[in-house]
């Protein structure tokens, strides 16, 4: 986040929310996998998976001959590979791929196989559709009953060219003006930032928030501080006390709709943010240029200007 003026500024979350619906709200999500077991263990990975309304985050220790296997996918699912020196073969939709380390890949739905061939950090992105992998996310109990403030999970338009895995480089330039490093699917947005080389400016936040979705933001280096603050509303029960949680990496936090927040990466080294969406945000996708697949992607029609 080396911009001087940040992107979001021009989004209309960027103010106070909107007054509170009578809903009550929900509180922040902080799962700090380096502090728990893992939900999965093969000889040859540890999986940790967390999981918001609509979206599942899993996050493995994969040794070289991992596999990973899906059956009856019910929908498009995520794998992004960090680190440049791990490699995955993915096999979907009747094709198979080798797919390089520091990129982002697309599943389709059915059945799939990702073999990793060179070990390291492995994660997958999931919609709560998968009910096997919602049921073992370590806060579950948490999301029996659906949060307030949003609407029933909804995928986009699947891509006009069909089904297919789709694989991109998170070797993208910075560019003035463009937030971070966007892609979308039926089922996701997710933005890469760039690294953060020491802690953020505590005197250039962005406190925002958001009317209708959760934020799920997934440390994968150094450390950050999240920020949360809830509207006071006519009832007094329904005040919370603001969040300050620093959270390590790997660790995911999940924000819900109507707090504000903004996170601090505060950890002298280099620190690593990703932040998932599921469903794909309109706002960030009206944004020109701001999604970088968007042609592969449509918006649903009722959602185009």
């Amino acid at each position: 986040m080396s911009q001087t003026v940040d992107p979001r500024s021009r989004l209309s979350t960027s103010g106070a929310p909107a007054s509170a619906s009578g809903q009550p709200f929900s509180p922040g999500v902080y799962a700090r996998f380096y502090d728990m077991a893992p939900q999965e263990e093969t000889d040859k990975a540890k999986t940790w998976m967390a999981r918001g309304q609509n979206p599942i985050v899993a996050v493995s220790e994969a040794q070289a001959g991992a596999v990973f296997e899906r059956k009856n996918q019910p929908d498009e699912y995520v794998l992004i590979l960090p680190d440049a020196e791990t490699s995955a073969r993915v096999t979907a939709g009747g094709e198979t791929n080798d797919i390089d380390g520091f990129t982002l890949t697309i599943v389709p739905p059915g059945d799939s196989t990702i073999e990793i061939t060179g070990a390291g950090q492995v994660i997958r992105l999931f919609t709560s559709r998968s009910r096997d992998l919602a049921d073992k996310t370590a806060n579950a109990d948490g999301y029996r009953e659906p949060h307030p403030h949003i609407p029933p999970f909804k995928p986009w338009p699947a891509p006009p060219e069909g089904y297919k895995i789709r694989s991109y480089s998170l070797d993208v330039p910075e560019e003035e003006g463009r937030f971070g490093k966007i892609w979308r699917c039926s089922t996701f947005m997710v933005n890469v930032f760039p690294p953060q080389n020491g802690p953020r400016d505590p005197s250039k936040l962005s406190p925002h928030h958001h009317d209708e979705f959760e934020q799920c933001s997934l440390v994968i280096g150094g450390e950050y501080e999240h920020h949360l603050r809830w509207p006071w509303t006519a009832n007094i029960a329904e005040w919370r006390d603001d969040d300050h949680e620093k959270c390590g990496a790997p660790s995911v936090t999940v924000i819900p709709p109507k707090a504000i927040h903004t996170s601090a990466a505060i950890d002298p080294g280099v620190n690593l943010l990703i932040d998932i969406f599921s469903p794909p945000r309109e706002d960030f996708s009206k944004m020109e240029g701001w999604v970088l697949n968007a042609d592969e992607y449509p918006m649903p029609p009722e959602l185009k200007d």
